[in-house]
């Protein structure tokens, strides 16, 4: 966290969009993503050559893009990702973050914190036989991940179908088509207008229309996608990043940042790290951090080894803190300004919730597991208070006994440890969430209510009140 560089200003930066990066396990996310990033000056050509060196000793030569973002061992062995990963890169107008997310049903708590940073989503889906009928069968991760990031707010999505250079396809127009008209079909039924989403033929190993137009494919003339009265067409991937549009985060309202991780970093100190969602965070802020009320002052504020002199919602940080162990907070806590509406611990809260897919009936006392921003814990259904149309919200049933797939009803959740979550119309980042058991979402939802619990006496650092009575 060493400031090396001098602190940027708000003037001096450019538009940032952070962009996930999804899709069904082998789809070729890794290898597009990287090959992307590479070509737009994001790596440097050694680090691909020694990736390519280490790849080709392990028998895997067509990974060696993919170690770009797969870097634990267990990813490089097999050949699939785990964790999430952040890697930067601009243009003349954007400041472009990409979130890596895994496409492994095992690790789908890691793909949802990776999506719930994100302003748009770019999913991948392989154009192979029996590839793509795999990852957008019912209940497989292709149609999982889209849900998902509809439901975590996520309302912009591009489509790369990948693969088109593969042996039985050979850059077939009538494969293409058929997945377009498809993956429209299902995307139309959760939310997403298709008009506004593009859909680009790629081959992530090859290059093809990543940010040349392929001669291979002669018969792609352009993808057009229309936001809000404003008409947008191209031929390559990257050109679909220059046309999302610049996501709204309100700055006037009290900071809100869940974190993703904290660590420890010698000769620093504990650096907790996450993307603000609302509110700004400036160095020399005393910050708190809820639910376990810790409060401490902010030393330094960074994104991507670069100092801020404020952090802007929508930036993904590190922020160093003093007199904070590791111990003392968490992934899942929520970062916030202690004198500025601070967030407080949920008993509980009231939800409206649709049903996506279960196998039995969901009864009163159903304990699933939560995933709400950044935050993973176990939750129950105390009582299910109303059975209501899940598209218009009338009413059908008072106090239904039980719930099945494809219904809606509002229910009272409690929760098993203490988190923090906010009403989704005061705070939507913290206001929606996913409902998992059996490596399966069962259940989406938002927060209308929250059952909030008194806060004890926490811990408040001496920086913090030095600070204090200094302001």
């Amino acid at each position: 966290m060493k400031n090396t560089v001098k602190p940027k200003q708000r003037w001096e930066r450019k538009t940032h969009n952070n962009i996930v990066v999804t899709g069904h396990v082998d789809s070729g996310k890794s290898t597009t993503t990287s090959h992307l990033i590479y070509k737009c000056g994001g790596i440097n050509h050694r680090t691909i050559e020694n990736f390519k060196k280490e790849a080709a000793k392990m028998g895997k030569g067509s990974f060696k893009y993919a170690w770009v973002l797969d870097k634990l061992k267990a990813e490089c062995e097999h050949g699939i990702t785990i964790d999430i990963s952040l890697w930067k890169f601009e243009d003349s107008k954007y400041c472009v973050t990409i979130i890596h997310a895994p496409g492994q049903r095992d690790f789908i708590k890691n793909m949802i914190m990776g999506t719930s940073q994100a302003d748009c989503a770019v999913l991948i889906v392989a154009a192979g036989v029996g590839a793509f009928e795999a990852g957008i069968s019912k209940n497989q991760q292709t149609r999982e991940h889209v849900l998902l990031a509809y439901t975590l707010g996520v309302k912009q999505l591009i489509v790369g179908v990948n693969k088109m250079d593969s042996t039985e396809l050979l850059y077939s127009q009538k494969r293409y088509e058929e997945i377009v008209k498809e993956v429209s079909t299902y995307i139309k039924k959760i939310g997403y207008n298709p008009n506004t989403v593009a859909f680009v033929p790629v081959s992530g190993w090859n290059h093809n229309n990543m940010l040349e137009p392929s001669a291979n494919m002669p018969w792609f003339k352009r993808w057009k996608v229309t936001h809000k009265n404003v008409n947008a067409s191209g031929i390559i991937l990257l050109e679909t990043l220059g046309c999302i549009l610049p996501p709204i985060h309100p700055t006037d309202k009290p900071l809100c940042l869940p974190l993703q991780d904290v660590y420890k970093i010698g000769g620093i100190g504990t650096v907790p790290v996450g993307r603000a969602e609302i509110g700004v965070l400036k160095p020399g802020m005393v910050a708190i951090f809820a639910p376990v009320n810790v409060s401490t002052e902010v030393k330094s504020v960074e994104t991507h080894h670069e100092a801020l002199s404020e952090a802007l919602p929508g930036d993904n940080l590190g922020f160093n803190v003093k007199s904070v162990s590791v111990k003392d907070v968490h992934r899942g806590n929520v970062a916030a300004d202690s004198k500025n509406d601070p967030p407080m611990e949920a008993a509980g809260f009231t939800a409206q919730v649709i049903i996506l897919s279960h196998s039995g009936q969901i009864s009163a006392g159903y304990a699933p597991v939560l995933d709400c921003h950044t935050a993973l814990i176990a939750c129950k259904f105390a009582e299910l208070k109303e059975k209501i149309d899940c598209r218009s919200g009338k009413k059908l049933k008072d106090g239904p006994k039980f719930l099945k797939s494809g219904d809606a009803a509002i229910v009272d959740m409690v929760l098993g440890k203490p988190m923090c979550v906010k009403s989704f119309s005061d705070y939507p980042p913290l206001g929606c969430f996913a409902v998992c058991d059996m490596r399966q979402t069962v259940t989406v939802g938002i927060i209308r209510a929250v059952d909030k619990k008194a806060a004890g006496a926490g811990k408040v650092t001496k920086s913090a009140q030095k600070a204090q009575k200094a302001k």
